[in-house]
């Protein structure tokens, strides 16, 4: 037997050992009622405040859900939508209107780390929570808070304060090596059944969802990597059909109490309820300021109130967790067949923004058929680029049927670019020492770490990278990537790239439809959102907020900030000979190895005979446009090497990426 052989039955033993180890470890009945029973006896039943309205901050941002609701008739519902483009605005919002609650906090996420948008997030709550306020948390097991001292501290903070995990595998919270691979081999369907809801509601009035998540790259303050993401709040009688989902994912026999958990359950029965680790904000100053425009109701207002609009008909549309049940039927998984509907709805055009062009087989039916109309509503497809996203497996299957997106669907698409010049973010906070800068070859192995990109000060090291100040970075596990076979980090993190500097990808996931029907919320378009997660969508049926969403998306595609996916020229010699063996060899699931393919990335050459961008399929493009290559800014041994790989073996990988 070869050493890789014993290597690879060494594992398999491991995993079934662990599988073994897993099933035993679990505390009995009558000891998870002794772990909740400890945590009940420490919670602080004291209020701080007396008042009625539970001492909750002023706020002009909370007075938009009063103002809506007492604007609203039954048919009639009035209602003011808010686009969150900038990260540290969206993080501002959510401060305040926590600040501002008077009687209930729900909040739903993916993820939820410990650095410093979030820990400021969570004292936030606890606040809210002593003064009266009743908090409820619901998290993910998949990207949970990865601290089982905060989690048992938590479990026993307050009375009113409440935390659950969803979908724990091994009745656990925090999983190693080890869980995640017996998950897989055990129970993989349920294992990657995941809440991606995201939802922040506050007294059930005004709610905020969409891409974000809780961690500082969400909200433009990590020193490597940023998400150009997007969320909408609605404020106005809606809120109750966000209050009736959340309760229904908080009722589910997924949701367990975390002091009921396995490992949470036992640090209380051996320790009681710890203490919560002290604040260590890498950036106080940084926090410090947010904290303090939360309360400023002139910041405020000039931030988040005066660019809200008022609009009428809006619907929130949200998965049930029933969704996950193997009975689980068409009524409890809305969101898909309603983006479906929506999509089948373009007459003129549909703006389409996903982090992930990774279409499902219906998906890729609908689009066929809505090109077969006279004449066909345009497609403008906004995405990542390799060099952006956060997860080169899954940008591998987008990167595989370029042809096929651009040739049978007519998509005209625009990847992101990770250093785009024209973002909706606060550059001199992002990226204080100046723009990127090239790095010589030389050099680029030696100081990049295992996210290919470097802090402002330009140096890393095994425990992080440098910010803007000097001061070390935490290294942040990209949790939004799914876990591989036998890892419990990400299957995947973002490629190095030849310039050092603060890279942002694409997460936001919206759409347009004539102009006039704007969604915006957490489902990717993708197989893996119609299958296995969760997912949520406001669609705002409101010509101005339409609008405003698209000049959005369509500053993302502008040429500062992407680049155009179009058909390479055509050789004077054997074109019809190459492009029919790259459609063959597309086809195949596995040993797709034709290495021309027949799309590539351009960039605008802007000049006196180009003054404007052109679609790619005008007569000039060819004229104003430069190739870049396919994996522009990417440095990573050949180019094309890793991707070219995926291409040719991931196909089957599809329905769960």
């Amino acid at each position: 037997m070869t050493a890789l052989s014993l290597r690879w039955a060494a594992r398999c033993v491991a995993v079934g050992l662990a599988l073994l180890c897993s099933a035993c470890a679990g505390l009995s009945q009558a000891q998870r009622d002794q772990a909740a029973g400890i945590a009940a006896a420490a919670r602080s039943q004291v209020i701080d405040c007396q008042q009625a309205n539970a001492c909750a901050l002023d706020s002009p941002l909370h007075e938009l859900g009063a103002r809506a609701l007492a604007e609203s008739a039954p048919q009639s519902p009035r209602h003011y939508a808010l686009i969150l483009d900038q990260g540290q605005d969206a993080l501002l919002a959510r401060l305040n209107l926590l600040r501002s609650a008077r009687h209930s906090i729900d909040l739903q996420t993916y993820i939820f780390d410990k650095d410093d948008s979030a820990r400021l997030v969570l004292e936030e709550l606890l606040a809210a929570a002593r003064r009266g306020v009743r908090v409820r948390v619901l998290i993910d097991q998949l990207s949970a808070i990865a601290d089982l001292q905060i989690l048992a501290a938590l479990a026993g903070s307050h009375q009113n304060f409440s935390i659950r995990i969803y979908n724990p595998t091994f009745g656990k919270a925090k999983l190693n090596y080890f869980d995640y691979a017996g998950s897989v081999l055990c129970c993989f369907r349920r294992f990657n059944q995941r809440m991606h809801t995201k939802l922040l509601l506050v007294d059930e009035r005004i709610g905020i969802t969409g891409g974000r998540n809780y961690q500082d790259d969400y909200y433009d303050w990590d020193a490597e990597y940023n998400f150009r993401d997007r969320d909408v709040l609605i404020a106005g009688p809606e809120a109750g059909a966000m209050a009736g989902n959340f309760q229904a994912f908080w009722d589910a026999r997924r949701s367990t109490p975390v002091e009921r958990l396995n490992d949470v359950g036992r640090k209380l029965l051996s320790e009681g309820v710890p203490a919560m680790p002290p604040l260590d904000y890498l950036r106080p100053a940084r926090v410090a300021e947010m904290s303090r425009e939360a309360s400023d109701p002139e910041v405020v207002q000039a931030r988040l109130v005066e660019p809200a609009l008022p609009v009428g008909a809006v619907k929130y549309v949200a998965d049930l967790p029933q969704k996950h049940r193997r009975e689980s039927n068409g009524d409890d998984a809305p969101a898909a067949p309603e983006l479906e509907m929506l999509i089948g709805s373009a007459s003129q055009e549909l703006l389409l923004q996903t982090p992930y062009l990774v279409l499902s087989r219906q998906a890729q039916e609908l689009f066929r058929q809505m090109r077969k109309r006279q004449p066909p509503p345009a497609v403008i497809v906004s995405t990542n680029s390799l060099a952006a996203t956060d997860n080169p497996v899954v940008y591998s299957m987008s990167f595989k049927y370029k042809r096929r997106h651009l040739r049978e669907f007519g998509f005209q698409i625009y990847e992101y670019k990770p250093f785009p010049e024209d973002a909706p973010v606060d550059y001199a906070a992002l990226m204080p020492e100046g723009p990127p800068i090239p790095v010589p070859d030389s050099t680029r192995s030696r100081r990049f770490g295992p996210s290919g990109s470097l802090g402002p000060s330009g140096s890393t090291g095994p425990s992080g990278s440098l910010g803007a100040a000097g001061e070390t970075t935490r290294r942040l596990q990209r949790t939004e990537s799914r876990p591989s076979f036998l890892s419990s980090g990400a299957a995947s993190e973002p490629l190095p790239l030849k310039r050092a500097g603060v890279r942002m990808g694409l997460h936001a996931k919206s759409m347009v439809i004539d102009n006039r029907i704007a969604v915006i919320g957490t489902h990717n378009f993708d197989p893996r959102s119609e299958t296995y997660n969760t997912e949520a969508a406001v669609i705002v049926d409101d010509a101005a907020f339409a609008q405003a969403l698209a000049a959005s998306i369509r500053r993302d595609i502008a040429p500062e900030n992407s680049w155009v996916i179009a058909p390479r020229a055509k050789p004077p010699v054997f074109s019809g000979l190459d492009y029919s063996l790259g459609k063959v060899s597309e086809s195949l699931p596995l040993f797709d190895l034709w290495p021309w393919r027949y799309a590539t990335s351009y960039q605008f050459q802007p000049g006196p005979d180009c003054p404007l961008p052109l679609g790619p399929r005008d007569p000039d493009f060819h004229r104003c446009y430069v190739a870049v290559g396919d994996f522009p800014e990417v440095s990573v041994g050949p180019k094309w090497l890793y991707t070219r790989v995926l291409t040719a073996f991931g196909a089957g990988l599809v329905p769960i990426l």
